[in-house]
């Protein structure tokens, strides 16, 4: 029994090892070193206690063995602030766990806003250090490129320098974080496609249903490129991860079930393809599927603590164009720090009982601010990396940011009842607020004069 005990830990160990095999770890001693020598590196520095780093981590490992042998090449690494990398980290102000950073021969290149899942990371590096549209001189190449489970996008052209060619080109470039492009100028393989000029958004086989194109079209007629990417990438009915969800517009309509395209695509499909029937008709709302267990904030959101059996639970939300606005890791600053607006942001825990309990008063408190130069957010900390320069110790913690200070924001520390989150806005808001004086109290409209 003792025996098989120790064989039993000996195997966990040897699983745990082989995670990481292709994690490049780095010290004080062996950082700088290391780096010089690298072409194309992403760095986490991290902590062991910290939760968010043990949940990236496995991610983190899937998403190196997937990079491995990539042409140009990059190398995943990570430095424990904690112990054998405290000085490197002290250099680089890690103030904040997991931070990832991307290097290249040694030079910062800037800090990794990406993706935390094996796939996107992946994905993300590569369009980092690779041309933004690969160039596909052959069929064989075209087969190759389109042999994935994500969408693509391909441009063919007659000339390479033609305004379409490089429209496309500049637009490759803004998106090539979130899209696969290519493009070709072969004659052979524009006559073999029956392509010339137009631009091509293929979708992938496990994606295709009778009720949407297999692929469409784009040609000079059609207006601006990235309005025709943007309206057709996702279909009727998008694949919604955490990655990507804040790429969906509202008003929005998501069907939570058991979506898993690696172990159950048949299943999954078969529900999304009945959203799909029902959404064609439609088109002026937006539809999604969303796994119901990365998406259980959103559930709890409307007091829904569990989704029973294999059914979908259907719900529509308007929230970034409500009062209260949603950010997550990946629009931060969009909705906080480039928003251009004195912000509150409460950071949350879905689970969390004084968060539900301040939940109605924060959306009242947004409806009492429309209209003012103030913004306010809230954030699932338990689903989202908490950005620098936040720290999150307990939920809910509410934070001011005044527009012309992001970098420096205040801890809230005031009451929680709705008279007391007004008193302190109006007190510290940038410019006075229309509906109330710097004491908080109602300032009545002025009268029209005669």
């Amino acid at each position: 029994m003792l025996l098989k005990y120790f064989t039993f830990l000996f195997l966990i160990s040897t699983i745990v090892l082989a995670e990481e095999k292709d994690v490049l770890e780095l010290t004080d001693d062996s950082f700088r070193h290391e780096i010089n020598q690298l072409e194309n590196t992403l760095v986490m520095f991290y902590a062991p206690w910290c939760g968010h780093c043990k949940r990236l981590k496995p991610e983190y490992a899937k998403a190196a063995e997937m990079l491995l042998g990539n042409d140009p090449p990059i190398t995943l690494a990570k430095v424990d602030c904690t112990e054998s990398g405290k000085e490197i980290c002290n250099k680089y102000s890690i103030n904040g766990y997991p931070t990832l950073k991307i290097y290249s021969r040694g030079d910062f290149v800037n800090d990794y806003n990406g993706p935390r899942e094996a796939a996107g990371i992946a994905k993300y590096m590569k369009a980092q250090v690779g041309p933004a549209s690969k160039e596909l001189q052959r069929e064989s190449y075209l087969k190759s490129f389109l042999d994935t489970d994500e969408i693509s996008v391909v441009g063919f052209f007659e000339k390479e320098d033609s305004p379409l060619a490089i429209s496309y080109h500049a637009v490759s470039k803004k998106l090539k974080e979130k899209i696969r492009f290519a493009h070709t100028t072969a004659k052979s393989l524009l006559e073999k496609e029956g392509h010339k000029n137009v631009i091509v958004l293929y979708r992938p086989k496990i994606l295709q249903n009778k009720f949407e194109p297999n692929m469409v079209e784009y040609d000079e007629s059609m207006g601006d490129i990235l309005e025709f990417i943007n309206k057709n990438y996702f279909g009727i009915a998008g694949v919604r991860t955490r990655d990507n969800a804040a790429e969906f517009k509202n008003p929005l309509v998501v069907a939570y079930y058991a979506v898993d395209y690696v172990k159950n695509p048949k299943g999954t499909n078969y529900w999304r393809n009945r959203i799909i029937k029902v959404a064609k008709d439609f088109p002026n709302l937006n539809f999604a599927i969303s796994s119901k267990d990365d998406f259980q904030h959103e559930l709890n959101d409307f007091g829904i603590d569990f989704v029973k059996g294999d059914k979908p639970v259907i719900l529509a939300r308007n929230n970034n164009t409500g009062n209260v606005k949603v950010a997550v890791a990946r629009n931060f600053d969009e909705v906080v720090t480039n928003n251009d607006k004195d912000t509150l942001i409460e950071f949350y825990a879905p689970w969390c009982g004084h968060c539900k309990k301040l939940a109605p008063i924060y959306d009242e408190l947004g409806e009492k601010l429309v209209d003012e130069d103030v913004e306010i957010v809230k954030f699932d900390a338990t689903a989202n990396d908490v950005p620098a320069p936040y720290e999150v110790r307990g939920f809910p913690t509410l934070y001011w940011a005044p527009k012309n200070s992001k970098n420096s924001p205040v801890k809230y520390e005031g009451g929680r009842e709705l008279d007391d989150f007004i008193k302190y806005i109006a007190k510290h808001a940038t410019n006075e607020l229309k509906k109330f004086d710097r004491k908080g109290k109602t300032v009545k409209p002025k009268s029209d004069e005669l």
